[in-house]
């Protein structure tokens, strides 16, 4: 049975990335939108990026960014996998040359699957609480039995996880992986190397009962 895998998003300090890779996540989120507690200017983000150990993938988050915008930071940042949270359409997320995971916003009525199709270029798609102001980060769950379970590519589950809930999480849903920022933090943009490791153990102890009762 695969392995859930794990991403630490909004990471703010070269130390807190340090915890990520040291505590075995697969990658870590850096936050380039503004309006965002946890978001990181390029010169910050480089720094964090070059303490990354190699095969822990580094992901840059962006809103509804002008493509000047995204392409500075690449310039800038050795970026592995891009994050978009707004409305972006595909051919906008597709034009960087990179693999993308475009975010579906889980609120009453939507229809998962139909936004899915709109993204055929998607290397994968993260699950998360719709949230209109902050695009995530809120700490807040959504309803787990809405997750699609004939998904076309690859499922991140985010919203509210926490090492509290996350076994029962990946328990319900099953998903590729697994997304958390708020729910690993001692402050807001400031992450506990405790809570990684808990939430992390989480995962895996839910991996090992699945495979068990398997």
């Amino acid at each position: 049975m695969m392995r859930t895998r794990v991403k630490i998003c909004g990471i703010t300090r070269v130390e807190d990335a340090e915890a990520v890779v040291r505590h075995g996540a697969d990658a870590l989120g850096l936050v380039f939108y503004e309006n965002s507690p946890r978001c990181v200017d390029p010169d910050q983000a480089r720094a964090i990026a070059a303490a990354v150990s190699p095969f822990v993938s580094v992901v840059g988050l962006f809103v509804n960014a002008d493509n000047r915008a995204v392409k500075a930071v690449l310039q800038r940042v050795p970026l592995g996998l891009l994050q978009f949270h707004g409305n972006e359409d595909n051919d906008s997320c597709n034009s960087f040359g990179l693999p993308f995971i475009k975010s579906i916003a889980m609120q009453d009525g939507i229809d998962v699957l139909s936004q899915m199709e709109s993204y055929p270029d998607a290397a994968g798609f993260l699950l998360d609480t719709w949230q209109p102001a902050t695009h995530g980060g809120g700490g807040e769950t959504f309803d787990w039995q809405s997750v699609p379970e004939n998904s076309p590519a690859p499922l991140i589950l985010a919203g509210g996880l926490s090492p509290a809930n996350v076994a029962d999480a990946v328990t319900a849903t099953h998903p590729y992986a697994v997304d958390v920022s708020s729910g690993v933090e001692s402050e807001k943009g400031i992450k506990s190397a405790g809570k990684i490791a808990a939430f992390i153990e989480g995962v895996r102890r839910s991996d090992t009962s699945d495979s068990t009762e398997r």
